[in-house]
């Protein structure tokens, strides 16, 4: 049996075209689904391998993660805690594989990281953010004007600025792969209603399981449906509409 039969009845995919050639395609799969293994997503990435478009990116995309600590995603209970030993950043490969290959294994529609990824970083993993003046506030190493501004660092970093705590330091920031696969643990423990403390801070209404769209926009906000909440996701919305990765000045 071919390796898109099997994925069509295991993690959520399918056969189709894309960027000029067949690809295995990788869909959201619902809360309490069984998730696909790392190394079970790699080989179906692999299968249908496509090219680099970012090449700044290649020596970020050579280096694989590691295991995160025991801090990922601790306030979310012990059910999230099981998720965050899925953590690895175990794979190389393209930037786009390497976007495709955290779907997969995290169970989200491929074209909504392609959308979001492109929000955060237009796809760069050097991006940095979340520039603050607070030496307290700095990664570990990292002294406010090393990273290019004067007196100030970044905090969040790369494709999809994750936050450089809660143990994926400083893998988040060195490797693509670690990177998309810890945001996307993060989305999961949200998306399978892990992260209830949502609903001890301000919310447009009440966090609940099972919300695509809801838990894209806590990643941006840190609440549930709030005005930033809505107009980050909106802003997704726009790029994943668009296709906006495939579009002549995305590609470079």
């Amino acid at each position: 049996m071919s390796l898109a039969l099997i994925a069509a009845g295991a993690a959520g995919c399918a056969t189709t075209g894309g960027l000029g050639q067949a690809t295995v395609y990788f869909h959201t799969l619902r809360p309490g689904a069984q998730l696909p293994t790392g190394p079970y997503c790699a080989s179906l990435v692999n299968s249908s391998p496509l090219p680099e478009n970012r090449s700044a990116n290649k020596p970020y995309n050579i280096r694989k993660g590691s295991h995160v600590g025991v801090r990922f995603l601790a306030q979310d209970g012990p059910g999230a805690q099981k998720l965050a030993g899925r953590v690895d950043g175990d794979f190389t490969g393209t930037t786009i594989d390497i976007l495709r290959w955290a779907a997969c294994k995290w169970g989200i529609d491929q074209d909504i990281v392609f959308a979001q990824a492109a929000v955060e970083s237009w796809w760069q993993q050097g991006t940095l953010g979340g520039w603050t003046t607070n030496p307290a506030d700095c990664p570990p190493g990292n002294k406010p004007g090393q990273d290019g501004k004067p007196g100030e660092c970044p905090v969040t970093y790369g494709i999809l600025q994750n936050t450089y705590g809660n143990g994926g330091w400083p893998a988040i920031a060195r490797s693509t792969a670690m990177n998309a696969d810890a945001a996307y643990g993060i989305w999961r423990a949200c998306y399978v209603g892990y992260q209830t403390w949502l609903n001890s801070v301000p919310r447009g209404i009440d966090y609940h399981e099972g919300d695509v769209w809801g838990c894209l926009g806590a990643w941006f906000s840190g609440q549930w449906r709030n005005p930033p909440a809505l107009g980050y996701i909106a802003q997704v919305q726009k790029y994943l509409r668009e296709k906006i990765w495939l579009k002549a000045n995305f590609r470079w």
